[in-house]
């Protein structure tokens, strides 16, 4: 554990300015208000949040973070509070101290939504000041490098799990490599054990047989690059077990295939002698066809940058190097920790999280989900997959994950471009709207005012901004449709019994059934939460309703004859599969067949012919049953799905085309 003058002289050798008192104050504090406490280990409780605060110190954050760090479990775990907190060390303190906390709050539920909730709550917090976020994520590595002191098995493979699907994949977002590499390691200990131990075996197998392999080639790049004029630092850097295991499992290789299980990285001063390098390696030795990417042109979303290219360098070894300046080394190391460091040396106030375009795309989803499990879904895609980098017809870029198509392009790009999005074009010439997109690709999208997104959209879309948004479409047109539906249920109930129907008498059913509106009302008998049937006994208690018979279609399918019609019967419309109403694939019905509707509880309407053999199991609850008719004013022609029976006789020459 790091002593109190340990910790203020770590944070005074990169800012002389902070208030050496109040950091003695926070680090008292801390020690004061934990008192006794112990952690799963047996240490002190107060050494886990010094122990945070000294993990962000490598990072060389402002004295706020420091003490935040300090301070991020008082008001959770002692008798502490905000209010204080806000008295001793200030209101930005107190502000950053209360929203971890909220967090670790949160953290205590173990289900999976609560764990969405939590995700979601953290994107709010670290969009306000990222700060938040950087403090959670140092917490998060500490409690993992002490995992192994949980006694559960099944606590520390949840929190081994959350960290490599949330915190981890963050981390990388905000490019601090070093927490990220650390986070998915500890985790990889817990979730495959025994993968990592072999990847461990084989890593020393190697160091045994190539001995000081690193080390010469590192000399020989280093004497090239002093032949061609050229000053750089040259490192070998070995990839961590869990790195070397996705790559195989990515490519599906062995671990003998891959060629950057040590990264040789080469710094130098400027842009201009980073490509300076990498003319010169080039020249010299063999370059790997496919092997090479250009992060400087094209920086990830993390901005991240760097050259990588893939040689068969000196010993004949197929080798990755990397090729950056000082400044993209900073920050592809510290990622937004570098800029917090930078604006402090100039004296300037540091941008909150807003500033990172990724960000606000999660921001995005977050305002476009139904419920937290579906955002914490689309913000993984948005996560984890790799990228690929396309062009606007005006030359801007746009980096989509892979596998990426024009309609994933176009909500890239505004939602309002997504949702009226009608063809596109790619290179110049007319693509399908599948098209996967290559690397290079300029994207031109074709708009009509007309145009809605459709739901075949979501079975070939991949980011998770395009996905939200066609969902967000696809559930406030299935809204409106159960509403409308609703409606006409509500309407045919009230007529059915011999009562005058008025919005005004359903109001008594939204303190019932606990609904806020009559829009509510409606939805709820649309989508068959609740029926017809239930509604009247609301309104009207005690008083029999007419014989239940009246609302269903007879099923007595030989002695009907004649074309059906009632005057009671909802129109069917335009059909969308999975909204209100929707066809049975059972019987497939077709305009012109006498049908049925059958309410589904939170599938609204099923739509059956009245021969079919499936009405059989709902003969014991008519309340089910609704009378339905085709909308014969409907202009529109819709595709219908049918059933074609055919008897043949098998003789020479009976099947003709």
């Amino acid at each position: 554990m790091l002593r109190q003058v340990e910790l203020v002289e770590r944070v005074l050798s990169y800012d002389p300015h902070a208030d050496e008192d109040l950091l003695n104050r926070a680090y008292v504090f801390t020690i004061k208000a934990h008192g006794s406490q112990t952690r799963a280990s047996g240490d002190p409780y107060f050494s886990h949040p010094i122990e945070v605060a000294g993990i962000l110190t490598e990072l060389k954050l402002d004295m706020a973070s420091i003490i935040t760090a300090l301070l991020h479990d008082t008001i959770e775990d002692t008798v502490a509070t905000k209010e204080e907190i806000e008295e001793i060390f200030g209101q930005e303190i107190a502000v950053l101290v209360d929203g971890v906390t909220k967090l670790s709050q949160l953290e205590l539920q173990s289900d999976r939504t609560k764990q969405a909730e939590n995700f979601s709550k953290l994107l709010l917090a670290m969009s306000n000041d990222i700060r938040v976020l950087l403090v959670k994520l140092a917490d998060r590595l500490h409690n993992m490098r002490t995992l192994h002191f949980i006694k559960k098995p099944e606590k520390r493979k949840r929190i081994a799990t959350e960290t490599m699907e949330i915190y981890a994949p963050l981390a990388e977002r905000i490019g601090i490599q070093s927490f990220r590499d650390e986070l998915e390691d500890l985790a990889f200990v817990e979730l495959n054990n025994e993968a990592r131990k072999s990847i461990l075996r084989r890593l020393e197998y190697l160091r045994a047989e190539g001995e000081d392999l690193v080390d010469r080639i590192v000399n020989k790049l280093k004497d090239d690059l002093h032949e061609a004029g050229l000053q750089a630092e040259v490192s070998g850097r070995e990839k961590r077990p869990y790195s070397i295991w996705r790559k195989m499992e990515q490519k599906n290789v062995t671990f003998e295939q891959l060629s950057d299980i040590i990264a040789f990285r080469v710094v130098v001063s400027n842009v201009e002698q980073c490509y300076h390098v990498l003319g010169n390696l080039h020249a010299k030795y063999s370059m790997v066809p496919g092997r090479f990417k250009d992060y400087i042109s094209t920086p990830k979303r993390n901005n991240y940058q760097s050259i990588h290219t893939t040689i068969i360098g000196p010993e004949r070894q197929r080798i990755e190097v990397q090729i950056r300046t000082r400044e993209m080394h900073e920050t592809n190391e510290f990622g937004v920790a570098a800029h917090w460091q930078y604006k402090q040396q100039i004296g300037e106030k540091v941008q909150d999280g807003q500033q990172y375009r990724w960000l606000r795309e999660l921001l995005e989803i977050l305002e476009e989900a139904s419920d937290p499990d579906e955002f914490l879904e689309h913000t993984k895609l948005n996560m984890y997959q790799d990228q690929v980098f396309c062009f606007s017809p005006k030359g801007d870029l746009i980096s989509l994950p892979a596998g990426s198509t024009p309609v994933d392009f176009a909500y890239a790009v505004h939602t309002r471009v997504g949702d009226t999005c009608v063809g596109s074009k790619v290179n110049g010439r007319l693509a399908p709207l599948r098209t996967i997109l290559k690397n290079g690709d300029q994207v031109e999208i074709l708009r009509s005012k007309n145009q809605t997104p459709s739901p075949t959209w979501e079975s070939f879309v991949v980011s998770g901004k395009a996905r939200s948004a066609i969902r967000r479409f696809i559930r406030q047109q299935q809204r409106d449709q159960y509403i409308e539906l609703g409606k006409s249920i509500a309407e045919k109930s009230f007529r059915m019994d011999g009562k005058p129907f008025t919005e005004k008498a359903l109001a008594p059913v939204l303190k019932v059934w606990d609904l806020e509106n009559i829009e509510d009302l409606y939805y709820s008998l649309g989508d068959g939460t609740h029926t017809g049937r239930q509604l009247l006994e609301v309104i009207f208690p005690g008083e029999k309703s007419k014989d239940a018979d009246e609302n269903v279609v007879p099923i007595h399918r030989k002695k009907q004859t004649g074309k059906h019609k009632h005057e009671h019967a909802v129109p069917i419309r335009g059909l969308i599969p999975g909204m209100a109403m929707h066809f049975a694939g059972c019987c497939h019905p077709l305009p012109g067949d006498r049908i049925v509707g059958i309410v589904m509880t939170g599938r609204g309407v099923t739509i059956h012919t009245i021969d079919c053999d499936t009405l059989e199991q709902y003969s014991e609850v008519p309340e089910r049953w609704l009378d339905v008719s085709w909308d014969t004013d409907q202009q529109n022609e819709t595709l219908q799905v049918g059933r074609i029976g055919i008897v043949m006789a098998n003789e020479p020459g009976r099947f003709q085309v």
